[in-house]
């Protein structure tokens, strides 16, 4: 049986603790022995090398060197590494080598949420869009800076709301991608805003894939 550490706390408008129960919920279907944690300090204090899946769900916060360096380590030597939305892509954001290791960072929502936009699969033949369509959102629109190494398999494209980005014109902007971290491999979708949004069947079938995916 696969070991998966799922971290969750941070800013409680991404309700962490229900899609903490929602994501570990797909990691138990899908067999993985879950480990739910709400303090970084198991960051410090667990062997990380010795599971196959971390799952970051921590909006914002700010983590000590002693908990992020096992982490980017881990990722190094073949740990997976999987998350969503904030939860991964806007986590610590004072810490560019975290930043790096998740090739992006939210930079902003226009519009905020409830925002209509769609989600266009831009590799229908890759394992982890395999046979999905297309797909509406109404929820916040991740504008995101991203490393340009990442191999991006879902996008949205800007502007849909007003805002002091639109005079640059039309951009299709990432929402699901991989890259590697050394031997570990990286996920990463930017849904899931709220709870509701995580339960969306798209979203579940996009997590559930990443998970697999990018374990070890």
């Amino acid at each position: 049986m696969k070991k998966a550490l799922l971290f969750q706390g941070g800013w409680e408008g991404h309700e962490p603790r229900e899609v903490a129960n929602i994501l570990a919920g797909i990691l138990t279907e899908e067999k993985f022995d879950v480990k739910v944690t709400d303090t970084l300090t198991t960051l410090e204090e667990d062997d990380l090398n010795g599971y196959d899946l971390i799952v970051p769900n921590w909006t914002q916060g700010t983590i000590t060197k002693e908990q992020l360096q096992p982490l980017l380590k881990a990722v190094a030597n073949g740990t997976g590494l999987a998350g969503l939305h904030g939860g991964l892509g806007d986590s610590f954001r004072w810490e560019t080598d975290y930043q790096f290791m998740v090739g992006g960072q939210w930079v902003a929502h226009p519009g905020n949420d409830g925002v209509t936009y769609d989600v266009h699969i831009s590799d229908p033949d890759h394992p982890l869009t395999e046979g999905m369509k297309d797909f509406t959102v109404v929820s916040e629109q991740y504008y995101m800076h991203v490393d340009p190494a990442v191999q991006v398999l879902a996008t949205t494209r800007f502007p849909v709301a007003d805002g002091p980005h639109q005079p640059n014109g039309e951009v299709e902007m990432p929402v699901v991608w991989t890259k590697k971290w050394g031997e570990g491999k990286v996920y990463y979708c930017s849904l899931g805003h709220v709870a509701e949004v995580v339960r969306m069947k798209e979203v579940m079938n996009l997590m559930r894939k990443g998970f697999i995916w990018a374990s070890r």
